[in-house]
């Protein structure tokens, strides 16, 4: 089973498919998810809202604290045992949150976690080792280091030839796209993919 997290950002638009999902709302969610998207659970310290969400959260965190409320339910979904998460909401609005929730996927790949951001915009995932791209031929795709140097071991399906290596604070990955129904790339260290879902 998988995790779904929404998250206080840009409200999506688009169809949030929960069969099969354990669905986490943090905090401010609550306002645009409410009678659109079953939720399961609520968690944060709930500052972004003025009542509390049904259903009740088990806990309400403390506003001053070190995580912010999708770093909370990223661990909760990890200790659970969830190895699949999608975070839904996360783009948009304050630019500082949507980097810190891009630090999530960087998180989620140190946990062994397979993690998404869907975006109205935009698939983003972090990884590292083996990446294989499925179902995007004709799709801009953008592929980022992450936390440092990545070095390309191999890579096949895109139109650009990705380098060898690609170097931290450059932008050379960016508006790549995928020739054939799979890409796939091999990596040491990490590398943040943008697939281009165009707008919902």
């Amino acid at each position: 089973m998988k995790a779904i997290v929404l998250l206080n950002g840009e409200p999506y638009r688009g169809t949030i498919d929960v069969r099969d999902a354990y669905v986490f709302c943090c905090d401010g969610a609550y306002d645009w998810a409410k009678g659109r998207v079953r939720i399961d659970e609520t968690l944060g310290d709930f500052d972004s809202l003025s009542y509390l969400p049904d259903p009740l959260p088990k806990e309400v965190y403390p506003a001053e604290k070190d995580a912010t409320d999708g770093e909370l339910a990223l661990r909760l979904a990890a200790a659970r045992g969830f190895c699949e998460i999608e975070f839904f909401g996360g783009g948009g609005r304050r630019e500082d949150h949507f980097l810190g929730n891009l630090h999530l996927l960087y998180a989620a790949v140190g946990l062994g976690v397979r993690a998404a951001m869907i975006t109205n915009y935009s698939r983003i995932f972090a990884a590292e080792g083996e990446i294989v791209i499925e179902g995007c031929k004709g799709k801009t795709v953008s592929v980022l280091p992450f936390g440092g140097e990545a070095h390309i071991m191999e890579s096949g399906g895109f139109f650009y030839p990705l380098p060898k290596k690609f170097v931290y604070g450059s932008t050379l990955g960016i508006s790549n796209v995928v020739t054939g129904e799979r890409a796939r790339l091999v990596t040491e260290g990490c590398v943040l993919i943008f697939v281009d879902e165009g707008a919902e």
